[in-house]
């Protein structure tokens, strides 16, 4: 199947103006001191986070300052930060991979589309890989040694179970700061060869994650009971979930992006959600 640019990952409140950078020559290589001082800033990921664009902000101030050293040009910088602060969301303690990632990306002047196709296409598996390492195994694990010994007494307990957790997540940070980094320079080869088939398949993932995310996160069903005589049919159970499992839930979710088409702001659309919830369980649809 044929593929062309207008088949890339796009934002619908996307605020980049180039799809290529001015400067397209590659920049001289980041020290081992800014990969540090990106993964020193990751730590605010989340200090700006908000609905609408989850954690762009705390995304491009980890960025920024390896950003500056790689775009020389103002309207490159300008038309990068902008690319940045579009929609993001990660796991705050797996994030530098991905940012190591993309400041190899930046450094040899990728296309934006490629970029950005890469980001959306690992966030879904980093956030998942993120809950399943830190939240389900180490964290239990550590606050389960240190309850252990604070409940026979021990001062060191809670000592003992910040230690052992942020020594792991400290040298994950940073470690996986720098293999991100290290490893995107030695996929640039590949990546100027492939370039359009990996944003086409950066691309595919991306609509499967958030297709997945679909249905596990957007509830809609209704209550309603159609009634034929003496026979009754309950709409949710007996006729929409056996034409498509959570089928109210996607339509909903494809009305809401129309309506992101058609230039309406994510929070009068979370608004309108609120709205709509209410005043459908008031009248029993819901």
């Amino acid at each position: 199947m044929a593929f062309d640019d207008s088949d890339e990952v796009q934002v619908a409140d996307s605020q980049v103006v180039r799809d290529d950078y001015i400067d397209s020559q590659p920049s001289p290589e980041l020290t081992n001191y800014d990969i540090n001082v990106m993964a020193l800033r990751s730590l605010l990921l989340q200090a700006s986070f908000n609905y609408e664009r989850m954690q762009a902000g705390g995304w491009l101030y980890t960025l920024i300052p390896a950003l500056r050293k790689i775009h020389k040009n103002p309207q490159d910088l300008s038309n990068s930060m902008k690319m940045h602060m579009e929609f993001i969301n990660l796991h705050p303690f797996d994030v530098t991979f991905l940012s190591g990632l993309v400041l190899a990306m930046e450094k040899n002047k990728e296309r934006v589309p490629t970029i950005r196709a890469v980001k959306v296409a690992l966030m879904g598996p980093l956030g998942g890989i993120g809950d399943a390492l830190f939240w389900l195994t180490l964290l239990p694990i550590c606050a389960g040694i240190g309850v252990s010994l604070a409940l026979q007494g021990s001062l060191f307990g809670p000592i003992i179970f910040l230690l052992m957790f942020n020594i792991v997540h400290f040298a994950l940070r940073f470690g996986l700061a720098h293999y991100g980094y290290r490893a995107g320079t030695k996929a640039i080869a590949m990546l100027k060869v492939h370039t359009k088939n990996i944003s086409h398949a950066a691309s595919i993932v991306g609509m499967t994650v958030i297709g997945a995310l679909v249905a596990s996160y957007v509830h809609l069903s209704t209550p309603l009971i159609m009634k034929a005589g003496e026979a009754k049919v309950a709409l949710q159970t007996e006729v929409l979930d056996k034409l498509m499992p959570n089928l109210l839930p996607l339509a909903f979710t494809l009305l809401v992006y129309w309506l992101m088409k058609k230039g309406i702001s994510p929070v009068k659309l979370i608004g309108i959600t609120v709205v709509f919830g209410v005043a459908g369980k008031l009248v029993g649809f819901l």
